[in-house]
Formats: structure tokens, C-alpha cells, sequence
């Protein structure tokens, strides 16, 4: 199934520490020689600091346990250069250690710089090299080390150029150790500087949106409320754009979580336009499966796509996350995507039939008699479908579906105060702009 692999699509858009996840994945489920692989990862480490690992791996591809020469040289100056680093930003590092010292800074970062340079004769240099040192410290794989002294870094530096990139790798430092909570919270800031910040070319913004939707992928699909999240970022307007227009495979993404999110439908049936309208630049097993549900009503394709599905989430390195539980490995998101596709077909097939052979259907959802039987039961017991089972005649008895007016009435008042908010929108965007007189 490495047909269906986006790392190469995805690893350009990412920082390259944050690719090795993405290879131990690919290693681990097989879809690429092992040699291949390491040779990734050896390329991915010449452009690090990490010599260590590096080696670690030449000698596994290899099998030696002699390193080129060329490596070791560099392991000589990597640390040279983080000792003269680590000397040259001591004077700040020690003062951000002295707690009673800390106290002393302000949220006004003018006068911290002034602060410092008369009492602690602390000035840009030091700053500019505690920048030097966490960017380093990170280059290395010390991303805790790296997440503390750029987070203070921040807290003083005066550069806004300067503090995006700070920023940048403060997220790739909290995805890297696994601090969901604290990545997320980066993202929301780094989304809010993208958004607001004048780019000195609208592309450069649009690539600012495309990479930052790349590096969610690792938050979102580990993050409690992150299947919510993705629908709230992706969904809107400027993203979604950037995503039709430069990075459609990330529709796979965003199709996945409207599948398993059910909550969404005034949005979902908007992003099923979008799945029409982009077949031909990107489609997968994933927005296959949805065309055919709910663009051609195409169930027996349905049927085939959702086996693909399953297949595409096992190999994919954000949608194929593995829990342990007991003596077993699971892939919680699998099992309730083919749960709610099953639901989406079943769904979309009794709006068009009123009596339907449940021998039939139980085939389209790929399920034998007795779990169909069983899985129709307890839909309709938990009031998921109004309908009844007539076991003589093997079929099931669609009720009437009177459409709630009230329900409509949210529907379109939630769409058109989407639309006022858009408007509003663009039309303080359009004063802002022009020239004052």
C-alpha cells in the first residue's frame, strides 16, 4: 500500500526532525526496504547535529561497527561548537536559572532589555546567542533544552522576524516530545501571528498556512479534542483554499475527520462539494469512499473503497496510531471510521429505498447476517434510525422522514451568520486597506 503513502508529499512540508517519526512508522509497517529507509534517515541526519545517531545507523545499514572518518570529524566539531555556544549565552542562561533574578522582568520588553544591560551587562549579543544555543540545542535533538530557551528567548527578543522563527521551533521542540497540550496552545499563536502578520507576498503567506496545516497533522490526530480541531482550522475559508490550490492531498485528513466526527453536518455536506470538485487533483480510498456514498450514490463501490479505507489508515503515519491494550495492538481510529462509514451508507441508502433486504445491505457494509442484525438492532435501540425489522420477510421497514423544521431553521441561521461574520470580514479588510485622506 506504499501507492497510498503522502510521505513524500507531506516531508517537504515539515521540518526535517519532524520527519524521522513519519520514517520509524514507515519502517515499522514494512512499506519500504529497510535499507531504504535507513539510507533516509542517514540523509536526514547529514543536514543535524544528531552525529550520534547518525553513526547508530551507519553501522546498522552497513554492519560495521567502524564509522567514516568524515563523521567522527564532525562529532568533533559539533561539540566545539556547543561548548563555545553554551559559553557564549552563560550569562543569560544563569540569570534565566536565578528565580530571584526572573522575578525582576516585565512584560514590557523594552525595559527587561534595559534592566539587564545596566544591572546584569546582558545585552543583544547575549540574546542573539542564547537564540544560537536553543537553535543548536534542537540541531542536536535536545528539544527540551531547545523548547525552554526559545520560549525565553521570546520573552525578549524585539525581532517579530526573529520570534516567528523562534516560535516555529518551539512547536516542532513540544510535537517532538509529545506535549499535545502545549503544542496546541503554540499552534493557535503561530496560527494567529500567520494570519494577521503583512507577508510581503501573498504566496509567502499561503505556504506560512500550508506548512503550519502539515505540522497540526501531528497534534490533531493525538490531541483529546483534535478530530474537532482540524474541521475548525482546515474548514475555513483562507485554508481550505490553500489546501485546493497547493496541498490537496491533506484533503485525506480533513475527509477522515468529518467521517468519524458526525456532529459536523452543515459543514460536511459544503466539504462534499469540495471532494467533487477536486477528484481530479487529488483522490485516495478515503475521498473515494465519499464521492461514492454521496456524489453517485455508487454503494457496491462504497463497499470496495471502505476495504481500501482501512488498508490507507493502517499504513498512514497520523491515522494509523496504535494503542496497546493487553496483549494486543488496536488502531482506535480504524475501527471507528468503518463504524461511521458504515453508518454513512446505511444512511444514504434508506433515504432512497423504503424496504430493504437486509442480505443486500449487510453485503454493501461488508458484514455477515448475523453481525448486520445485530448492528441494525443496536442502531435502531440507541434511536439512531427510525425504522423496524420485519425478521419474516428478512427486511427492514424504513419510517417515513419528515423533515424537522425547526432543525432546518438552525441550519441555515448557523450558515447565514457564517456568511455575515465572512462579509464583515472581508469588508473591514477592503477600509483597511484603502488610503487614508
Amino acid at each position: 500500500m506504499a501507492t497510498y503513502d503522502l510521505t513524500p508529499r507531506i516531508g517537504p512540508n515539515l521540518d526535517r526532525h519532524l520527519v524521522f517519526p513519519l520514517l520509524e512508522f514507515l519502517q515499522e509497517r514494512q512499506l519500504y526496504p529497510d535499507e531504504q529507509i535507513l539510507k533516509a534517515k542517514i540523509e536526514l541526519l547529514n543536514k543535524t547535529n544528531m552525529v550520534d545517531y547518525a553513526m547508530d545507523i551507519h553501522k546498522s545499514l552497513y554492519r560495521t561497527d567502524d564509522v567514516p572518518q568524515d563523521m567522527v570529524e564532525r562529532r568533533v566539531e559539533v561539540v566545539a561548537r556547543l561548548k563555545a555556544l553554551e559559553d557564549a549565552a552563560a550569562p543569560l542562561v544563569t540569570f534565566l536559572q536565578n528565580p530571584n533574578a526572573v522575578q525582576e522582568l516585565r512584560s514590557d520588553k523594552q525595559y527587561n532589555l534595559q534592566m539587564l544591560n545596566d544591572r546584569y551587562q546582558i545585552g543583544p549579543d547575549q540574546i542573539e546567542a542564547l537564540y544560537q544555543y536553543a537553535k543548536f540545542q534542537f540541531e542536536c535533538g535536545n528539544y527540551s533544552g531547545a523548547a525552554d530557551y526559545l520560549y525565553q528567548y521570546r520573552a525578549l527578543c524585539t525581532n517579530s522576524e526573529r520570534s516567528l522563527s523562534a516560535l516555529w521551533g518551539k512547536l516542532a521542540a513540544e510535537i517532538l516530545m509529545q506535549n499535545w497540550d502545549i503544542a496546541l496552545e503554540e499552534l493557535n499563536r503561530l496560527k494567529e501571528i500567520i494570519d494577521s502578520k503583512s507577508f510581503s507576498s501573498p504566496l509567502n503567506q499561503v505556504q506560512s498556512r500550508i506548512w503550519l496545516m502539515h505540522w497540526s497533522l501531528f497534534i490533531f490526530f493525538n490531541h483529546d479534542n483534535g478530530r474537532t480541531e482540524i474541521i475548525d482550522l482546515f474548514n475555513q475559508d483562507k485554508y481550505l483554499n490553500a489546501i485546493q490550490t497547493s496541498a490537496p492531498h491533506l484533503l485525506r485528513y480533513l475527509a477522515t475527520a468529518f467521517i468519524v466526527n458526525k456532529r459536523r453536518r452543515p459543514q460536511f455536506k459544503e466539504f462534499i462539494k469540495v471532494i467533487q470538485q477536486d477528484q481530479c487533483s487529488y483522490k485516495d480510498p478515503i475521498t473515494e469512499f465519499l464521492a461514492c456514498v454521496y456524489v453517485n450514490y455508487e454503494f457496491d463501490g462504497a463497499q470496495k473503497k471502505m476495504k481500501e479505507c482501512e488498508e490507507v489508515i493502517l499504513n498512514d503515519p497520523f491515522l494509523g496510531k496504535r494503542v496497546e491494550e493487553g496483549n494486543f495492538n488496536t488502531v482506535p481510529l480504524k475501527d471507528e471510521f468503518l463504524e461511521n462509514a458504515r453508518l454513512f451508507i446505511f444512511e444514504t441508502y434508506c433515504r432512497i429505498h423504503q424496504r430493504i433486504d437486509m442480505g443486500v445491505l449487510f453485503e454493501k457494509l461488508n458484514l455477515n447476517y448475523e453481525e448486520g442484525e445485530r448492528w441494525i438492532v443496536n442502531l435502531i435501540r440507541n434511536s439512531k434510525l427510525d425504522a423496524k425489522i420485519d425478521s419474516k420477510t428478512g427486511t427492514v421497514i424504513m419510517e417515513p422522514n419528515r423533515p424537522n423544521v425547526y432543525e432546518q431553521l438552525i441550519d441555515h441561521t448557523k450558515a447565514l451568520q457564517g456568511r455575515t461574520y465572512k462579509l464583515v470580514g472581508q469588508l473591514l479588510e477592503h477600509a483597511q486597506a484603502q488610503p487614508a485622506h
